[in-house]
């Protein structure tokens, strides 16, 4: 799992560079989406579809995805 998690503070840091965000360091598995790293829902839209062409999974498919952990938990059982 550590190296999904560098993976994911990559496409994170992506999101955020794109919208002239300050880019995060590191992550946690509790770490909030949108109240710790801010990102708001156009955010979370693109980084669905940057985790989904990386993995080929839409984490966000079931509904509203709040931490990394989340995330974590969806790509490992490869669904969303």
């Amino acid at each position: 799992m550590p190296q999904k998690v560098e993976i994911l503070r990559n496409i994170i840091n992506q999101v955020l560079e794109n919208n002239s965000k300050e880019k995060i360091s590191s992550l946690k598995s509790s770490t909030n989406l949108r109240d710790e790293i801010g990102l708001d829902s156009f955010d979370l839209a693109e980084l669905t579809v940057r985790i989904e062409m990386k993995f080929g999974v839409d984490v966000f498919e079931s509904g509203i995805v709040l931490t990394v952990g989340e995330i974590l938990n969806k790509l490992d059982n490869g669904n969303g």
